[in-house]
This record gives structure tokens, sequence and C-alpha cells, in this order.
């Protein structure tokens, strides 16, 4: 188990991690989401020992180490920028910790097949790495952190720079992998979808601070702040300033909804409401009716999904349809709004109420 306790840390009198609890059990996969500057790799830096803490303890197992450096740790990280030895075989680069900490060739040589095997890696075992694809060459960083046997994996975003295709392949072998394993793993990314995908736990950061820390689709579902709710929506989360009255939401003279019955708990007055765009529709579905008019601003089509930029009371938001929508700009267009998913903030950002359980 990896504990922080109270960790912070400064530079120049100026945080870049606020004070911090966390606590991560062995065998979990954690990931850190957030945008770029927001804090992962301060964090997994203070985990990893490659920088100490300003205040806090780091606890491994109930052991201190805070001040341990991290060559006296069991930690494994696997960067963005994936590092391999060129003058080195695929194998001898997967085989190198080991081969550091005295292994046994016969030890070497089956950690190395298994984890070759794991990350199909078998038929390149005898070339370089220069001579492989980009998603081979971080397979094989992968397959090195995989053989050190580290209590503690650190991934900072470590799919960013291939493509599409080779991304989406390993984002679905990793939670396999991790599951194999009795490591902490700790992986941080920018996009939310990469988070769904993994499972996990995931803590949610902004401007250095843990915003929320739990089970991946919980945190999703229920974020306990606007903050939050917004680092777990791509495309941008879709807000409006409202006043409940009346059993509806009002936006200046005009009625933007009728209070959905999850949120006929809130107290009457100013409120922000919430939805994620994929909640807003361009034809009826299902139980919903028409609630909205709009004017279109931009569409963009991505594959079989548009992303349709739209101009609501001054507010701009945006709605992920599914299939091709090249709609024309300043259209005026009704808007479907499935009000089961709105979410409802106060003034100071709070959560006031979420969707029910089993919310998408």
């Amino acid at each position: 188990m990896l504990e922080l306790q109270n960790v912070a840390k400064t530079v120049g009198g100026v945080y870049h991690v606020h004070p911090t609890n966390l606590t991560l059990k062995r065998g979990s996969l954690n990931v850190l989401l957030g945008p770029t500057l927001s804090g992962k790799t301060s964090l997994m830096r203070l985990m990893a020992g490659l920088d100490k803490p300003s205040q806090g303890r780091i606890l491994f197992e109930g052991e201190d180490v805070t001040g341990a450096p991290v060559q006296k740790r069991n930690v494994a990280m696997v960067y963005q920028q994936f590092i391999n030895y060129p003058a080195m075989t695929v194998y001898e680069n997967i085989a190198s910790p080991m081969r550091i900490t005295g292994k046994d060739a016969a030890t070497v040589d089956r950690e190395v097949r298994k984890a070759a095997d794991l990350l199909k890696l078998t038929p390149y075992l005898e070339r370089t790495p220069l001579s492989l694809s980009g998603g081979q060459q971080q397979r094989t960083a992968l397959a090195r952190a995989i053989v050190k046997n580290a209590n503690l994996v650190l991934l900072d975003e470590p799919l960013a720079n291939l493509d599409y295709k080779l991304r989406e392949e390993l984002r679905e072998e990793l939670p396999r992998i991790f599951s194999e394993s009795g490591a902490i793993f700790v992986y941080a990314t920018t996009e939310p979808s990469e988070a769904l995908l993994l499972g996990g736990n995931t803590a949610t950061l902004s401007e250095g601070r843990i915003t929320q820390f739990g089970r991946t689709i919980d945190i999703y579902r229920y974020p306990v702040d606007l903050t939050t709710a917004r680092t777990f929506a791509d495309p941008p989360l879709n807000t409006l300033e409202v006043v409940k009255a009346d059993g509806r939401f009002q936006h200046g003279q005009m009625t933007v909804v009728n209070v959905p019955a999850h949120l006929a708990g809130v107290p009457d007055g100013p409120v922000t409401i919430g939805f994620q765009p994929h909640h807003l529709f361009p034809e009826p579905a299902g139980e919903m009716r028409r609630y909205l008019k709009a004017r279109t601003t931009i569409s963009e089509i991505a594959g079989s999904e548009s992303f349709v930029h739209i101009d609501y009371a001054g507010q701009r938001w945006v709605m992920l349809a599914h299939g091709i929508h090249n709609i024309e700009p300043d259209l005026e267009i009704d808007l479907y709004l499935d009000t089961r998913h709105l979410m409802a903030f106060d003034g100071a950002g709070r959560a006031i109420s979420t969707p029910p359980m089993g919310g998408a």
C-alpha cells in the first residue's frame, strides 16, 4: 500500500502539488486525470522518489520512504517519450533490469519471454528497437517495466505519441496486463475516455489539487464539484447559470427545462446546471421531448460522430451526435436534452445533486 500523508511540493513558494492525502492499494490501477499542468507528473515524481516533498510523508507498506532516493525504491516508470537502449536487442532491453539485479539466466529468459508474449513482442526479440514501429518500441518499454517486478509502476501518458490504432490496441491490453500483476499501477492521462476505458480508480486533478478520488465510473457519474465534472468531460461540459423557481430552471425570463425528479430537492435560487455533450440530441429519443432552441456556430465531423457547436442564450455548448451531421452555421435548430442526466452545482461549484445511480 502506498500512502501520501499531507504531501505537498512547492517551488519558489508556489505550490506545484497542494497538500495531498491519498492511499493506493496493491494490485490496483489508478488513473491521474487532468489537463496539462494540473500536477500529474509532479505527483508521480513524488511517488517515485525523484523529487522530495516540501512537506508531508510518503509510506510504502507502512515504512516511511519520504527521503529514500528512487534508486533505493522498487519503482518502474514509462514516459510519453519512451526510452530504449538502441544498441541492444529487444530481448536485452527487456532483460536489462533483471541483469542489473543479478537474476540468474534461466529466470531472466523465462520472465523476458513471458513479458514478450504478453505484449506480442515474441517475433521481434532479436531485433533492435530502431527497427520497430513506435507502438512496438513502446511495448518494449512497457515490457521492461513489467519484468522489473516493481512494487510501483508509474505510466506518464505512455500512449500519447502513438497513432490512433496503436493507442486503442494498447488501451485494451493494459487492464489485462495490470490484472496479472500485484503492483500498484499509476497511469497519467489528459483524456477522460482513456480513464473510462482503463477503469480502476481515478484521481481528478486541477491546478495541483486532487479534487476527487474513487472508482473511475463513480467519479464520472457523480462528481463532487463543477471542477471535477469539467475535468471528466471531453468535449467540454455544457453548463448554464439558471434560477430554480416554481419547479423550473429559468435563464432570465426564459424557462430552460422543467426540474427533473432527481433535482426536485435542490433549493430555489441560483444554481449552475451541467450535462455531458452526448446527452444533447438533434432529434427526439425515447421519452424525451423538445426543450430548447439554439443557433449553430460550427460542426465538426469526426468519423462516425459529429461535434456540433451551438449558441444557447449566449452560452457556447457542444452536442456530440452519432453519425454525420454537416449542419450549416448560424442555423436555428431544435435540441433535445435528456434531463435524467442533469447535474446541479451551487455558487461555490459544489454538487447539489447528481444523476441517479446507474446514469451514463
